[in-house]
Formats: C-alpha cells, structure tokens, sequence
C-alpha cells in the first residue's frame, strides 16, 4: 500500500495512450488555449486602451479575462506537454501548484462574479448613487477582495490536500482534478479535503444566494421601465452575466457531486473541460457579442493601428 510520503509523482491517464488520440488532443486542446488566449488579450487590450471604457463594469470585465487567462494556463499547457513528451507524469508538488492555482482562478472568477451582479443591481436600481458607491477606490477594494478570497479559500484547501495519503498514482483524468484525488486517497486521510470541499459549497450557494437576490431586484426594476429599449440595453448586459454564472456554477457542481469512474472515461474529460476549460473561450464572446460599445472600441483601435492598410479595403 502506498501512502503519500512515497508517493512523489502521479501519472495522468485522462487520454487512451495511442498515436492518433494524442494529436487530436494536442491540436484541439492548442486551437481551445489560443482562442482563449487571443480572445482575452483582446478584452483587456481594448479596455486598457479605450478611455470610454473606463468605467466600473469593463474594470471588473478586465479582472474577468485575467482570470479566465490563469484558470486555462493551469491544466491546458501541461495536458498538451506530456503527449508532446509522450509522458504521463506529473510531480506530487506540480499536482499540488494545480490544484492550489485552478481553486485560486476558479473561486475568485466566482467571487468576481458576484461583485459584478452588486455593479449592475447599483447601476440599474440606484443609478444617482452609482458614481458614489462604485467610485475608483470602492472598485480596486471589491477586485481585491475577490482575488484574496480565492487566495485565502485556496490556500486552505491545498493544505488539506498536502495532509491526504494517497494509495495509488493513477489519476484518470487529464490534470489533477480534485474529486479524482480524494477518489485515490487512503482510507479516511481525505476527511479534512471533504471538510473544506463542504465549507466552499456552503459558501459558494449562500453567495450565490446574494447574486440571485440581486437579479431579482434587477428584473423587478428593468419591468418597470416604460422604454423597450431601455429594457433591451438592461437586459443585453445583464443576461449575459446571468448566464455566465449560472453556467459556471451548474457545470462546477455537477463535475464535484458525479460519480468518478474507475477507468479513464471520455464523459470525465468533456464535463471536466465543460467547467475548467471551454469558460474562458466561452465568457468573452458571451459578454462581447450584444456589447455595442467594446465592439465599437475594438474597430476603433483596430483602425488606429492600421488606418493605412483598412483604407485600401473600403
């Protein structure tokens, strides 16, 4: 039986080990990271580099896109190495760096999520008090708070997860997914990883709870509006917010509470990418698509960058 101090390695069978699988996941897996890759970048260069975007809702959209950025860079890079190095491997402490790092991403990407719903409930219900309640300072406190708190979360649970034993180095999955991990540990060494796993969710569905209440309130006002098309504008901001966190959250729960299977299994991977890796390609064109102003921005910088090359075009 092997336990945790001889364990200095585990071995990452998400993938059938065969020639043709290994390149299909290499150039799907490339194609994924450098949509998201590109597709962020661009977010957060047009923000940067457009004045009329200054305002508190693309600052905590440019927070967004970091996030998406560091979540997808965890898992997607070390997935397409190993087939590249025709290797499985992945040390105890490269394992613990992702399971530390991907809750740190994915739990403050949650938390920012919920600053954003608080951002359009002041915007829409408490407009004359906006510019008061959401000013530049009150904005960098609520980003802050975000990031630290999936900081601290994290840095938690990656401690309990250093005490569990673990009997095996197989993990079926294509990084170091946590339920994979409790699903290898020794008898009852992954009690304090549970603990915590029970703490997070209480957490994550009381602050879920908030950003509901705060839609409610949203939708209750946005009816009241007599303009159709200021109902329109609220709602193509809103619902795509709505959207994105209801889709993270659904999709995070169901990979946490399935039940893992004993061999590598392609419904694992799919869901597993379902809520690490297909959020960050996904939430830019969520929240870029019906957004005029960041479309507009974008030409706009897009032409003073190439004013000379587009004119010969039109």
């Amino acid at each position: 039986m092997e336990n945790k101090s001889r364990v200095s390695e585990f071995l990452l069978h998400g993938f059938p080990d065969t020639e043709e699988v290994r390149i299909v996941h290499i150039i799907v897996f490339l194609i994924i990271y450098l949509v998201a890759l590109i597709e962020n970048v661009i977010i957060i260069t047009v923000i940067v580099y457009s004045h009329q975007l200054h305002s508190p809702m693309y600052f905590f959209l440019v927070n967004l896109s970091l996030q998406d950025l560091g979540s997808i860079s965890v898992t997607v890079p070390k997935s397409m190495l190993n087939p590249l190095m025709n290797t499985e491997t992945i040390s105890y402490s490269g394992c613990l760096c992702q399971v530390f790092f991907l809750i740190f991403f994915m739990l403050s990407h949650f938390f920012l999520l919920g600053v954003m719903a608080y951002d359009r409930y002041v915007a829409i219900c408490n407009p004359l008090r906006y510019e008061t309640v959401l000013n530049k300072k009150a904005c960098i406190r609520m980003a802050t708070s975000a990031w630290m708190g999936g900081l601290f979360y994290s840095a938690f649970f990656a401690g309990n997860v250093f005490t569990v034993e673990f009997c095996s180095r197989i993990i079926n999955q294509f990084f170091c997914e946590i339920p994979q991990l409790l699903k290898i540990s020794c008898s009852d060494s992954y009690l304090p990883v549970v603990w915590a796993l029970i703490f997070g969710s209480c957490l994550a569905f009381l602050y879920f709870a908030l950003i509901v209440f705060s839609y409610v309130q949203i939708f209750r006002a946005v009816l009241q509006v007599p303009s159709t098309q200021g109902k329109q504008k609220v709602f193509s901001t809103c619902l795509p917010h709505l959207f994105v966190t209801c889709l993270f959250l659904v999709s995070g729960t169901f990979a946490y509470l399935r039940h893992t299977s004993s061999s590598p299994s392609m419904s694992d991977i799919l869901i597993s990418m379902f809520y690490c890796v297909l959020p960050p390609v996904m939430n830019p064109l969520i929240y870029s698509m019906r957004n005029k102003e960041l479309k507009m921005a974008f030409w706009k910088l897009v032409l003073s960058i190439f004013p000379h090359s587009l004119q010969k075009y039109c």
